[in-house]
């Protein structure tokens, strides 16, 4: 018997491993031997197919060339749908932008609908032939022969354009513009073209020829707030779509290219040279003879006169957009697409704030070159009780106060006093008012003058630049005392507590931000200010109070199912602000603001140039912004915030308050009203400020206004410090004080808030 001694263990474990190293080596062999046979067998069976010289590079090149852009063209085309089918993600999606919605304000009353009335709407064979034939012929007359994307009809319109040397036709399908109306916004952009193509495209492979067209005749935006041609027949012509006759069914037809510009109950005489192009196509298509049009030539149609059916139709705008947001929020099971939406406006303050914008313009507009304004009324919880967002809603559908980007100047500047009480200093805290410079930059006050040493409360009554500028400077320094750019980290602070009273803007860090060089929405800046009044707790601005469905069942109510307010400042610091900023009002400004025995708070502001010129002021009970200006940027003629902003702010302020129980202000109280002057002392006091409507603007340049400044401050300092002879001398001299030209500093002698910034368009 062989014992397993160690040199045979060793020997056995050896020989193992060299069985499996020759194991392996052989496998890699035969593999390495059998790739190379199959691949020689395939260079052999590939050899025949081979082809040289000429035929190569006019054939297999080219082939081989296109294949492969192809493939990437594939992969760059899937990239790009796959933004546009995210928006398909919904299975709702033809639902996603149905909704139906009545709206009643406050009290129960209606007051107007948005949306598209679905139940209402009629099959596409009810409607009339020559609607149909109307609107292919104008908008796209190869409807039934193109995939989606009419590339014969886009072509035609890149020359016609490009010939015209602008935009003169358009080229998109009537499944393009469906799919825009389904699923995209009306931004002009590559992005948003390039959606428009991939989702035609799957639209037309998910719906019908047919449906695809009732679906445009549906939804599309008709003008007057009307969506589909069925709600345009009624709103223009008081009759269904079934029984439009031809030359009512063109000038429907030729809303659907710009339903605002050619919206007959605005501009009548636009929308029958309009329809009388779409005739002009139903000829040129072939769809009908010029004797067949002839009628409808020499009789074109008559809208109905809707200039007297005033609507709230900037605040209906709003409310809609909130609405569809909100039915986003409702679990995906429900179904409902028809509402009845009970808001917060109050019709009385709103026909006040539209009459006080408008008479002001008519009277004062072309004087100081200003032609739009917008303002917003919000109660304290948060809900518009008003909203203008513009001067003609029949001329502009933009809303100003929503979506307009404007600079507020000094009116941004109780955001930088809250900041600086919230790190340690007070109304009554010294700040000198001196030169500063931030880098190259160097704040300048109206007048290129300086006050020296000044309170908080002076220098927020004043509207001085300077203060709030090295405010930022020393709340950085707090924060960090060795900080290399304390002005930085002071900005900070301060764009981080407009963000508490509810500022969504940008606000963009820049030097010049403390003195309002940032552009807020006259929304945002309206609701923002009701933190002061409500001590301290911000609110989310909203229009909508209840929802019920078309049966009237509740759905959501704001007190219930609403954000709550949310403590953004202490109320100790509200209140100290309110009583500052009530010293812009009462002696300040905005004298033009002051309503009698109603605390009243606010701030003016006015941009650079005189671009923008702001009022936004809050009482017990309400807060208002209102902006004055121009659409292009373009300045004014030297208006501010305390002329026609305050007026305006006045007017419509003294109508909210009508029939409301007055409530105090945290930090003012009651307010006092004044006693009545004794008829001998009447006769020899200066006119008061709130019995002068606001007038043509100073036709002084800003030398001469630089001047009169300077001299009523050397009048004011003689008068504190003269004794009673020359007192009695400077009451002889009195008048020549009060005449309009020492009367324009409380005009528009005020903060011109951006005088040294430079603006950011």
């Amino acid at each position: 018997m062989v014992q397993n001694t160690p040199s045979n263990w060793k020997s056995r474990v050896r020989n193992f491993f060299l069985d499996l190293d020759a194991r392996i080596d052989s496998s890699l062999f035969s593999s390495a031997k059998g790739i190379r046979e199959l691949y020689e067998r395939y260079s052999t069976f590939m050899d025949r197919f081979y082809v040289g010289r000429w035929k190569r590079w006019v054939f297999i090149e080219p082939l081989s060339e296109a294949a492969t852009l192809g493939l990437g063209g594939m992969v760059v085309m899937l990239t790009l749908a796959i933004p546009a089918f995210r928006e398909t993600a919904d299975e709702d999606w033809l639902k996603k932008s149905d909704l139906a919605v009545s709206f009643l304000d406050r009290y129960g009353n209606p007051i107007g609908s948005r949306g598209i009335k679905h139940n209402d709407s009629i099959p596409l064979e009810d409607f009339p032939d020559v609607l149909i034939k109307a609107t292919l012929a104008t908008e796209d007359r190869r409807f039934y022969e193109h995939f989606g994307i009419d590339i014969a009809g886009t072509a035609r319109a890149l020359v016609t354009n490009a010939q015209a040397g602008g935009v003169r036709q358009g080229g998109s399908s009537i499944t393009q513009q469906l799919a825009k109306n389904l699923f995209l916004s009306n931004e002009r952009t590559i992005e948003r073209k390039v959606n428009e193509a991939f989702l035609a495209v799957w639209l037309e492979w998910r719906l019908t020829k047919n449906e695809i067209l009732k679906l445009y005749l549906d939804r599309a935006y008709m003008g007057g707030g009307t969506f589909g041609v069925d709600g345009a027949a009624h709103f223009y012509f008081n009759k269904s779509a079934r029984d439009v006759t031809l030359a009512e069914a063109a000038m429907l037809a030729g809303l659907f290219k710009a339903p605002t510009k050619y919206a007959p109950h605005i501009n009548l005489p636009a929308a029958r040279a309009r329809a009388n192009v779409v005739l002009d196509n139903l000829v040129d298509a072939g769809f009908m003879t010029e004797g067949q049009v002839f009628g409808a030539r020499r009789n074109p149609a008559f809208a109905v006169d809707r200039r007297d059916e005033a609507s709230p139709n900037y605040y209906l705008d709003y409310a809609f957009d909130e609405m569809r947001k909100l039915v986003d929020t409702f679990p995906k099971s429900y179904t409902e697409r028809v509402f009845v939406v009970r808001l917060a406006i109050d019709t009385n303050v709103q026909k006040a704030a539209e009459d006080a914008i408008e008479n002001q313009l008519r009277q004062f507009g072309r004087d100081y070159h200003a032609t739009q304004a917008a303002t917003v009324v919000s109660d304290l919880d948060g809900g518009i009780r008003a909203m203008v967002g513009g001067r003609d809603y029949g001329a502009s559908q933009f809303n100003r106060a929503t979506d307009a980007y404007r600079q507020p100047g000094s009116s941004f500047k109780p955001y930088v006093y809250t900041t600086a009480l919230l790190n340690g200093f007070t109304p009554n805290s010294i700040v000198v008012d001196g030169p500063v410079c931030i880098g190259n930059w160097c704040p300048q006050n109206y007048g290129h003058s300086y006050s020296g040493s000044v309170t908080l409360t002076q220098a927020i009554t004043r509207s001085i630049n300077v203060v709030p500028v090295k405010l930022s400077i020393a709340i950085g320094q707090k924060e960090q005392p060795k900080a290399p750019n304390p002005a930085k980290l002071g900005r900070a602070k301060i764009v981080e507590v407009a963000r508490r009273f509810g500022l969504k803007a940008p606000l963009p860090d820049t030097p010049s931000l403390p003195i309002g060089s940032d552009e807020v929405t006259v929304l945002e800046h309206a609701v923002a200010y009701a933190t002061f009044p409500n001590r301290g707790k911000a609110v989310t601005p909203h229009s909508v109070l209840e929802v019920r469905t078309g049966a009237g069942d509740p759905v959501w109510r704001w007190d219930r199912d609403g954000p709550k307010p949310r403590q953004a400042i202490p109320a100790s610091v509200a209140a100290d602000m309110a009583g500052m900023m009530s010293h812009v009002v009462s002696e300040g400004t905005a004298r033009r603001a002051a309503l009698d025995g109603i605390p009243t708070a606010g701030k003016t502001g006015t941009t650079n140039a005189y671009r923008d010129a702001w009022f936004v002021g809050y009482t017990g009970n309400f807060t208002c912004a209102v902006w004055y200006g121009n659409d292009d940027y373009s300045p004014t003629n030297r208006m501010t915030g305390g002329s026609l902003p305050a007026q305006t702010w006045h007017d419509i302020m003294v109508a909210a308050h009508q029939g409301v129980e007055v409530r105090e202000i945290p930090g003012i109280g009651m307010g006092q009203k004044l006693p009545p002057q004794p008829v001998a002392a009447q006769a020899n006091a200066a006119p008061k400020v709130l019995e002068t409507k606001p007038g043509p603007p100073p036709v002084l340049t800003k030398r001469g206004a630089d001047v009169l400044v300077r001299v009523e401050k050397l009048l004011d300092d003689a008068a504190r410090t003269a004794t009673k002879s020359t007192s009695n001398d400077a009451n002889a001299a009195k008048p020549a004080s009060s005449t309009s030209a020492l009367a324009f500093p409380q005009n528009y002698a005020e903060e011109n808030a951006n005088a040294s910034a430079p603006r950011k368009n």
